[in-house]
């Protein structure tokens, strides 16, 4: 059991919690742009630092769900400052990292870390609110990640570019601690979990098929927004036209519409998450394709790719919600083995699309990657419907 809804206001707690999740997400994303000055200062080949970006997506991903399930028993606030305590471990490795294979092991670090902070903070913000601001409190903790593909990942990669890469890790360290004051400030006491589920339970999760029609929708959604958004950047410069700079504002707009998305996707989710969610998937799945006939017109790319961040992003909370709370239903004390694992859905999408992509773009072409992208949103479409369907009365 964990703490009770307390608040019809976003608390500071939430802010801090936010402030924290900005770091987890400018470290995911900042090696990006930081693989050609790391193989650079490594004398590796470039593809070697791409495994930079796997490795922490797969300690997302599966690291994430079993450090929430092996640190069941602790409570909320404590495990949110370990998590923090062994982020901040990780960059320290990667800052006195001198060859790939420390830096690899870093990222598998602070991926699983990222993953269980992730998942916890949202139980909490959720469990700080009344009922009906649980998804706006969700998006406000997403909301850190959105605005770190905007500020946090550029920023980073400027300093890392000018000053060298191990000093854009240790700007993460610095950030992770002033969260980690203001975390253990602004965030009250959490109760221990009662029900509490061990390494053996995170499979009853699967067992549940509300939660995976969730989950596999989750997965295709994302999936078919990063068989595009992976080769973007080589679709706006050889087929829409646009110069270098042109395409680094276009990124920007669609990191605008990302955060828009998810802030306007909490306040709809609040009340009917399931409805709002199929809505979501259908207006999504239509701009890709209609993206798909329009790749070479310039204004309209440039309008619809502020859209597509829209739509692609804002189905974060009701998908965070819904997973929370019918896992919840089913098997109490499951909240947040059900949140990390849907958080582990989301990098497996983002996984499977950048491969997806890959292999249409190699053996196809790259303007393929916006209709196949809309052909597996469909998909998630389809799940979104039956999730509808099974909790159509429940939402009313």
């Amino acid at each position: 059991m964990t703490a009770r809804a307390i608040s019809n206001k976003i608390p500071p707690a939430i802010w801090a919690l936010t402030f924290c999740v900005f770091g987890f997400g400018t470290a995911e994303f900042v090696s990006v742009g930081l693989l050609p000055s790391i193989a650079a200062d490594l004398s590796v080949p470039v593809s070697y630092t791409g495994l930079l970006v796997t490795m922490y997506a797969l300690g997302i991903a599966l690291g994430g769900p079993l450090l929430t399930a092996l640190t069941g028993g602790i409570g909320l606030k404590k495990l949110l400052i370990a998590a923090l305590l062994l982020f901040i471990s990780g960059n320290l490795i990667a800052f006195f990292s001198d060859n790939i294979y420390t830096l690899l092991i870093s990222r598998v670090i602070t991926g699983a870390t990222n993953g269980l902070f992730l998942a916890q903070a949202v139980v909490v913000a959720s469990n700080m609110v009344t009922e009906h601001k649980k998804a706006t409190a969700i998006s406000f903790v997403f909301s850190g990640l959105m605005i770190a593909t905007v500020v946090g990942a550029p920023a980073g990669t400027y300093v890392g570019t000018h000053f060298g890469w191990h000093t854009t890790f240790m700007a993460i360290i610095i950030w992770a601690l002033v969260g980690l004051i203001a975390l253990g400030i602004k965030l009250p006491a959490q109760p221990k979990p009662i029900a509490t589920l061990k390494l053996r339970d995170i499979p009853d999760v699967f067992k549940n098929t509300s939660v995976l029609i969730v989950l596999l929708s989750n997965i295709f959604a994302y999936t078919g927004t990063f068989i595009l958004f992976t080769y973007i950047s080589p679709v706006l410069k050889n087929i829409t036209g646009f110069s270098e700079n042109l395409i680094n504002l276009v990124l920007l707009i669609f990191g605008v519409g990302v955060a828009l998305g998810n802030f306007a996707g909490g306040r709809l989710s609040n009340r009917k998450p399931s409805k709002i969610l199929v809505y979501f998937f259908l207006f999504h799945a239509i701009i890709l394709f209609i993206l798909s006939f329009v790749l070479g017109n310039k204004p309209l790319v440039f309008a619809l790719v502020l859209v597509l961040g829209f739509l692609a992003y804002g189905n974060v909370p009701a998908l965070q919600l819904l997973a929370v709370q019918l896992s919840e239903k089913h098997k109490p004390g499951s909240s947040g083995i059900a949140s990390a694992v849907n958080v582990s859905a989301f990098n497996i999408g983002v996984i499977l699309g950048s491969l997806i992509g890959g292999i249409i773009v190699n053996s196809f072409s790259l303007d393929m990657t916006p209709w196949v992208g809309g052909i597996f949103v469909l998909i998630a479409l389809f799940m979104g419907i039956l999730n509808y369907r099974r909790n159509k009365a429940i939402e009313q």
